[in-house]
């Protein structure tokens, strides 16, 4: 009888943590496309992403944004450095401390590095070594997760992110899970200083990066696996469309080699539990609560694809072996190599871009 009692009363505990416990996300319903196969098709697993091999600092916390210059990267960590570091890693040099999270990365024209700080916002470092806050906000709303930055040839604009203006950093799965389509895309003026929304009511607003002769700007929208495409000049200027739609996994960041190619990195594959209970927000809402004690059911699996300037994807890279090298979370094209950065891993990673685009 006793053992009987305990057990009802765990059960009745667990309904009522599940039920009761305080939660600030409000699920939105919504209808995700069915998630594209894995085992075959054009998204088909594969090892390919077995031959990046580590490049840089073996010792670094979370190195996501990342920029190569002169056969140095500059990267920013977890612990708000930004850093630079030659290839081999025997030469490392702190460059500044944001006192934020730097996850996107940008030279302006004039030799400026630009960066979106998820917790700062946008900012600047001088030659001399100092961090500048650029814009914390847009149209009296502060931004909440300052996420990827491009900047113009001309260095007249910044084109940038903001993830969320609900949900800060280190809570982009609650943001994602409750879908409220509170991401932006926006654009820093740097001769009035003023900045402009480009696009709202994104979904998790991510990476972004120019396209040919910055006719548009595309930006990942991950809470919607998709990647929309803003026109900035020509009879579209001012009018959005979808690049891509129905991506296999969560986009994060995204880049463009300056010719032909555009580089998606993808967080993990999508998850059939978040896309199965996607239109019942009630229990989206006991998931959040079950997963402040469980672990996230996020696939550990490195994943990028190479897409053409029609959005029709030309690479395939994956592996989900053990010991593989995720989550991507950065894809940059330089000569003939492919540098990744990585949310959480200690190190960078490259592989030829031949064995990429076989």
């Amino acid at each position: 009888m006793k053992l009987r009692y305990l057990l009802c009363l765990l059960i009745v505990l667990l309904i009522a943590f599940l039920l009761l416990l305080p939660t600030k996300v409000e699920p939105v319903a919504w209808t995700p496309p069915p998630a594209p196969s894995l085992k075959d098709g054009i998204y088909a697993d594969n090892q390919r992403l077995k031959a990046v091999a580590k490049v840089g600092p073996s010792d670094i916390e979370g190195p996501e944004a990342l920029l190569l210059e002169d056969e140095f990267l500059i990267t920013g960590l977890h612990d708000g450095r930004l850093i630079r570091s030659s290839l081999d890693g025997t030469q490392r040099k702190v460059l500044a401390d944001t006192g934020g999270r730097p996850l996107g990365l940008a030279r302006h024209p004039n030799g400026m590095l630009v960066i979106a700080d998820a917790i700062k916002g946008l900012l600047s470092l001088d030659a001399q070594g100092r961090v500048i806050p650029l814009t914390t906000e847009a149209n009296g709303v502060p931004f909440g997760f300052t996420d990827d930055v491009a900047v113009d040839k001309s260095g007249h604009y910044a084109y940038f992110s903001d993830a969320s203006s609900r949900w800060g950093y280190g809570h982009d799965g609650d943001a994602i899970i409750e879908h409220g389509a509170d991401g932006r895309l926006l654009r820093y003026d740097f001769q009035s200083g003023k900045t402009s929304v480009l696009l709202d009511k994104l979904q998790f607003a991510n990476g972004v990066t120019l396209g040919p002769d910055e006719a548009y700007v595309l930006v990942n929208e991950t809470g919607a696996y998709r990647i929309s495409r803003y026109w900035l000049s020509g009879p579209k200027a001012g009018t959005h469309d979808v690049f891509i739609d129905n991506l296999p996994g969560l986009p994060d960041n995204l880049s463009f080699n300056g010719s032909n190619r555009f580089w998606v990195a993808l967080y993990a594959p999508r998850n059939a539990l978040l896309d199965g209970t996607a239109q019942h927000p009630f229990v989206r809402k006991m998931i959040v609560r079950a997963l402040t004690v469980l672990p996230k059911p996020v696939e550990k699996r490195g994943f990028v694809l190479g897409l053409d300037l029609d959005g029709k994807v030309i690479a395939n890279l994956q592996d989900a072996s053990e010991g593989n090298y995720s989550p991507i979370t950065t894809v940059r094209e330089y000569g003939q190599w492919l540098y990744f950065g990585s949310l959480k891993a200690m190190h960078m990673g490259r592989m030829g871009l031949d064995a990429a685009l076989k």
